[in-house]
């Protein structure tokens, strides 16, 4: 039972974390801090959180632990202004996508108080914003990635894996800089790619035409479109080396692709297609035995 917690953001990452607590019984006070009174007045009336704060020393006296789960370019800002109340026993993690900039910005922040700050980035989400958006659920069955540093201690890390265990997720464990360049392969650059596409059909002349037309296929490969712009802006430029790389192996794959389309080869073609369906199929495979060993209850 955690006496306090301290939430950084009650939209749907933060809310979904308190709902997830409360309904597990893991928790006596939540407080939320935030930076719309209308944001934290919504999470109230929706029993996300217990009290809505301003006050950073109120919301960090006798607190077990504190969730940042703000865009990632607030993250800095926020640990700045929580050190001078940082007692000692409460542990501060995140949500952040990005994980060597939130650990560079802490150590700048935190200082001498490094160690009570375990990074993490649970792999869940929706296309919605927002107190509205959070759910109870959100995290049951999804990892979520710590970067524990050096200099935390094992107790301070197990607080943190027990905070995301009662919310149902599964613990894994990465450095921040293979965490960066992972996500920015399987995460960052399908949010560019998706943004890229929906923006430049929306720029047509017969937009509207295009979009009439646009089926489930569409939706489906353009979904994370609808995340936050201003998360996803924050991500991008926090992780902008892994995700340059990134995206010039794929436009160097486009550019391959694009080659065989204008010779004609549709032999290239098919096996690239029938590489990608293979790849995919046991992917999916895998996610599934994955799935099906943690209902029985595998580790």
């Amino acid at each position: 039972m955690f006496k306090k917690i301290a939430i950084f953001g009650v939209g749907l990452i933060g809310g979904s974390f308190a709902l997830a607590l409360r309904k597990a019984r893991a928790v006596e006070q939540i407080v939320g801090i935030g930076r719309t009174a209308a944001s934290l007045a919504r999470a109230r009336e929706l029993g996300i959180i217990d009290v809505a704060s301003t006050s950073i020393e109120f919301s960090l006296q006798d607190t077990d632990l504190v969730l940042i789960a703000a865009p990632v370019a607030q993250t800095e800002a926020i640990l700045t202004a929580i050190a001078p109340y940082l007692k000692p026993g409460t542990v501060v993690t995140d949500a952040g996508s990005t994980k060597t900039d939130v650990v560079a910005a802490a150590r700048r922040a935190l200082g001498g108080k490094i160690a009570q700050f375990v990074p993490g980035h649970p792999i869940a989400g929706r296309e919605l914003n927002g107190p509205d958006a959070a759910i109870d659920d959100l995290y049951v069955g999804k990892k979520v990635v710590l970067a524990a540093l050096p200099e935390n201690t094992d107790r301070d890390i197990a607080k943190v894996v027990n905070a995301w265990q009662k919310c149902g997720a599964v613990i894994h464990h990465l450095t921040a800089e293979k965490h960066d360049c992972v996500f920015a392969a399987v995460s960052h650059l399908p949010h560019l790619l998706a943004y890229a596409l929906v923006d430049d059909i929306a720029k047509k002349p017969h937009a509207d035409l295009l979009f009439q037309y646009a089926a489930s296929g569409f939706r489906d490969f353009t979904r994370i479109a609808g995340s936050s712009p201003e998360m996803w802006r924050d991500i991008t430029l926090a992780n902008q080396a892994a995700v340059l790389a990134e995206l010039d192996s794929y436009m160097a794959q486009l550019s391959q692709l694009r080659g065989m389309l204008a010779a004609g080869n549709g032999p290239a073609i098919e096996e690239i297609y029938f590489n990608a369906q293979h790849a995919r199929q046991n992917w999916m495979r895998a996610i599934e035995a994955a799935e099906e060993q943690n209902k029985q209850g595998g580790d």
